[in-house]
């Protein structure tokens, strides 16, 4: 006679290793078309605050995919490959779709309205349901990930609502955008932890707008817009500057580098497609790093008293790169790097001279990072080119050539420009000291 069996129903056992892969999947691949989207949106918008806040959703949208990626790999070992659901293809075309947003505030709604809530959601769903034991992993990441989208999506809300304000005529736009992908994301079922509705041959979006990359990027009208932003850069016997004006040159800098934000958003987005994770998952870090550093000028100079409308906000390094293959983009970032980390020490010390505690702190990070930037520039410049079939080595001769484009653009500066940055400088100067 046979014995019975014991036998439990506990609500834990609810998913086994092959749906629990298959939800974190449908996850992972969300998140890397999000935040895709999200960066080639980046010049796009004007506000430095949105510019900034959105490379660091970018980032935490990379860190979460990348921790769904290696807990794929773990429950299924040996296998490395995340190969894309045919059931959740619509899903995640919809998410692709947001980058061709017809208006920043269409993407911004869309995004706000339906695409981070249906994540939010999933992610809670998924904590409330998973086995807090077997797969306990998971369940650590996601908690920070469903706490970050709850800040992303008030954040994105907030820039909706500056963006209308801003552009009232965009509104209705908007709204129908938004409401498009509310209905599809309806009709495909959401995110969610429910098997995913394929639907095939769906029409596409109305009114979607294809992403480029623009010329020039938008630049916020708060600040003095310009070319190019210290005298130094058009003019050789202009001093960089010691003391007072090596303070507020560094500062200067550093928010300037919201070209750097920029041009991260646009190579990270140009060659999702045919280079690894690790290129998205660097270049997404990348980005966040150019934002801090751009925040860091933000606060610096906001600190010292200095108002929006006296700043510089120049545009000459995107420009420069402007109309070139975004391979020249990958390499103006690779050739600022390592142009200026040997300058920053220094810096760091002469601002620990004159008791400028936070210059100091600001320009000692600055250059960690950039060493690390050096390293991605050389490395995936040459993994670009072995990718289209051109000799890596040939690295050097991109960088050296964004320097004879960055070269051949300040030679466009107008004796008129350069008279008025002189002024600007000049008046910067000495409110500055008059602060001192």
């Amino acid at each position: 006679m046979s014995l019975p069996y014991l036998l439990v129903h506990p609500p834990r056992a609810r998913w086994m290793r092959a749906h629990t892969v298959q939800l974190l999947k449908r996850f992972f691949f969300c998140e890397r078309a999000l935040l895709i989207s999200s960066a080639a949106r980046i010049p796009h918008f004007a506000s430095i605050e949105i510019k900034i806040g959105l490379a660091r959703a970018i980032w935490q949208s990379a860190e979460s995919a990348n921790s769904l990626r290696n807990r794929v790999f773990e429950l299924r070992f040996p296998s490395r490959v995340l190969e894309q659901e045919g059931t959740d293809a619509a899903l995640i075309q919809l998410f692709v779709g947001l980058q061709d947003s017809p208006s920043t505030p269409a993407f911004l709604m869309a995004a706000s309205s339906a695409l981070l809530p249906a994540l939010r959601n999933a992610y809670r769903d998924y904590l409330q349901a998973s086995d807090p034991i077997a797969d306990g992993p998971s369940r650590r990441f996601l908690s920070l990930a469903l706490s970050e989208k709850d800040e992303q999506l008030q954040l994105f809300q907030q820039w909706t609502d500056a963006e209308l304000a801003k552009h009232p005529e965009l509104r209705c736009e908007a709204e129908a955008w938004a409401r498009q992908f509310s209905a599809r994301l309806r009709e495909l079922g959401g995110v969610g932890i429910e098997p995913a509705s394929s639907i095939e041959g769906q029409a596409p979006l109305s009114n979607a707008k294809p992403c480029t990359i623009p010329d020039r990027p938008a630049r916020d009208p708060r600040y003095w817009p310009c070319r190019f932003y210290w005298p130094d850069i058009v003019d050789p016997n202009y001093p960089y500057g010691e003391g007072l004006q090596l303070q507020l040159r560094s500062a200067i800098s550093h928010i300037n580098e919201v070209w750097a934000i920029e041009s991260g958003g646009i190579i990270l987005s140009a060659f999702a497609s045919v280079l690894p994770w690790d290129w998205i998952h660097d270049s997404a870090r990348w980005t966040y790093d150019e934002s801090r550093h751009c925040q860091m000028g933000v606060e610096r100079l906001a600190a010292w008293g200095l108002k929006p409308f006296e700043i510089p906000l120049g545009t000459y390094i995107y420009e420069s790169a402007s109309g070139h293959d975004p391979i020249y983009r990958l390499g103006m970032l690779y050739f600022f790097e390592t142009k200026n980390i040997r300058h920053k020490l220094t810096r760091a010390k002469s601002f620990q001279a004159y008791g400028d505690t936070l210059s100091e702190h600001d320009m000692d990070f600055d250059w960690a990072d950039e060493t690390i930037h050096a390293g991605y520039g050389k490395r995936w410049l040459k993994e670009l080119l072995a990718v289209r079939g051109e000799d890596p080595a040939a690295h050097d001769q991109i960088r050296e050539r964004c320097g004879q484009l960055v070269s051949e653009f300040v030679s466009t500066a107008t004796p008129v420009e350069v008279a008025d940055l002189k002024r600007v400088a000049s008046n910067l100067i000495a409110k500055a000291a008059g602060r001192a």
